[in-house]
């Protein structure tokens, strides 16, 4: 009985003991983490040995405890020496329990081969890769893991920074989804006027022997169709059209057709249908068309000419396809990128303040780390506001609100410009400048040097070996052309048909570009806009030539 009341007794002594130790524990890491303090006590089996952080102080703890990435420091054989809240919420785990577990706990085996290459690497130089995380409920977050060295009195630890990336992934997904669907969409709507032309061509024989076989197709097939005379005159309607319209052959024999255009379509609509009928092209145009019901849809127009063995043109076969659902598709996407893009840029000018901030600190140095830090933050920064400018172009060439305020530009000089500023930002590369003379324009010079700076960008993004860029300005005829010249992947015919298209990126198997692919599309229409040309030349593995010609003054 007696020995019995001795073991109890020294169980509670131990207890108490270990509670204490518990409350003592506790009580260094708050203070650890609130920056009460500069070190930590670590257990490396053998004995306790003392950390304390070169460059630390109260302000640094503070600033890395209100991040929204998730902070650790670890020692070479992967414990924790230091997290912040953040990635103890990741984790679900209380704070003072990360502390002395090894980080690898929180890698599932999916990502430990990516993660221990990126952990070898880190010791050397910085480096940065996507992994998965475990968090709440063994679910995985997807993060971007960046890895730092980080000199401690003891020696090297390496400091890691977690951004969770699952609304981005999330946003990349639903991004993925609707231009699918918009593809599919366009492809229907393509497929169904290359199905009308195919079956326009084989027929053309017939259609002059018998008209009545033309009705016959015409009138069971899903869009409008019509035919007009050389001068313009209407002569011929499927039935698809009357349904749609409500109106009678009368009402719209000839010219009656501009009765049922958008107000705010007719002139765009006429304008490009005589210079058609002058020109011999084929006329394509999107309007609106007021149905029976008074309510008006988008339409895609298009018409060829049909000509007899003397090349002289006959008449025009015209179709108008619904296009409503399609373009409604379109807003809602252009509608989000907006909207994204202004909710955006206010974290971003929020951001860019805080850095400028810590930069202009005065009360005490800067850690040189922390200088490095935010420079790489200001960089990374001016990509995002980068992307993000390029999105409210988008939006703005969508809404017709791109804004421009010409002037009579010298070309040399701007083109000079833009090689002195990409010199400053690609320094690894060459940049050569085959300067005619002086050439005027009259343009917009932010707009101008937007296109020429894309370009460049451009050329570099895709040179990754051959490293020289030349940017040549020559006169042709009444015009001026800047080529931008690469020696880098080159292009396919395929990829040179689509190249300005809105969101198309040229993907090669030795890398992946960046960005959205709305550069040059916004190049595309600035040109426009300025009354110029743009275009590309190049082949496959032979490099590229991107150039527009605008108006000489």
């Amino acid at each position: 009985m007696e020995q019995a009341k001795i073991t109890y007794d020294q169980l509670l002594s131990e207890n108490n003991e270990l509670r204490i130790q518990l409350e003592e524990a506790n009580d260094t890491i708050e203070a650890i983490r609130t920056g009460q303090v500069d070190a930590l006590i670590v257990n490396n089996g053998d004995s306790h040995e003392l950390y304390t952080l070169k460059t630390a102080d109260q302000t640094y703890r503070v600033f890395i405890e209100k991040m929204n990435e998730g902070a650790v420091t670890i020692n070479r054989d992967g414990l924790i020496l230091y997290s912040n809240s953040k990635f103890a919420d990741m984790v679900n785990m209380p704070l003072e329990k990360t502390i002395g577990l090894s980080f690898s706990t929180f890698i599932p085996e999916v990502s430990h081969e990516v993660f221990e290459k990126c952990l070898i690497n880190a010791w050397e130089e910085d480096c940065k890769d996507e992994i998965q995380l475990i968090g709440r409920n063994h679910q995985l977050i997807p993060c971007l893991l960046s890895c730092n060295s980080l000199e401690l009195d003891e020696g090297l630890a390496l400091s890691l920074i977690l951004t969770d990336l699952s609304l981005l992934k999330e946003t990349e997904r639903q991004l993925k989804i609707k231009n699918l669907q918009l593809v599919a969409a366009r492809h229907v709507t393509e497929k169904l006027n290359n199905e009308l032309e195919d079956t326009v061509k084989e027929r053309t024989n017939e259609l002059f022997l018998s008209r009545e076989h033309f009705k016959y197709l015409a009138n069971n097939i899903p869009q409008m169709t019509w035919t007009n005379l050389p001068t313009g005159e209407v002569d011929y309607y499927n039935q698809q059209w009357y349904t749609y319209t409500g109106l009678s052959i009368e009402d719209t024999k000839k010219w009656g057709w501009q009765k049922v255009v958008h107000p705010d379509d007719l002139q765009t609509t006429t304008d490009k249908f005589l210079s058609s009928l002058r020109s011999g092209e084929i006329f394509e145009v999107e309007n609106r068309y007021k149905r029976a019901d008074d309510v008006y849809r988008w339409h895609l127009n298009r018409a060829v000419p049909l000509r007899n063995e003397e090349g002289e043109i006959v008449f025009w076969v015209g179709t108008a396809t619904d296009i409503e659902d399609q373009k409604k598709e379109m807003e809602k996407r252009d509608e989000f990128i907006g909207i994204a893009s202004h909710e955006l840029k206010t974290p971003l000018t929020s951001l860019k303040g805080y850095l400028q901030l810590i930069t202009s600190y005065k009360k005490e140095d800067i850690p040189v780390k922390v200088e490095q830090y935010v420079e790489k933050a200001n960089k990374a920064l001016n990509k995002l506001q980068t992307l993000i400018n390029d999105l409210l172009d988008v939006s703005k060439i969508q809404a017709g609100r791109l804004e421009y305020a010409f002037s009579t530009i010298n070309i040399s000089d701007l083109v000079k410009t833009c090689i002195e500023n990409a010199e400053h930002i690609y320094p690894a590369n060459q940049f050569e400048d085959e300067d005619g003379s002086d050439f005027f324009v009259s343009g917009n010079t932010e707009r101008l040097e937007q296109v020429v700076m894309n370009l460049i960008s451009n050329a570099v993004k895709y040179s990754q070996e051959n490293k020289k860029v030349i940017v040549r300005s020559a006169r042709h005829g009444d015009r001026v052309r800047v080529s931008v010249i690469d020696f880098g992947i080159g292009l396919s015919e395929d990829q040179k048909e689509r190249i300005f298209e809105r969101f198309y990126r040229v993907e090669d198997k030795k890398f992946t570009a960046s960005g959205l692919g709305m550069g040059l599309y916004i190049s595309a229409e600035i040109i426009r806009n300025h009354n110029g040309i743009i275009g590309v030349d190049g082949e496959l593995g032979k490099g590229a030539t991107f150039y527009f010609e605008l108006p000489l003054v």
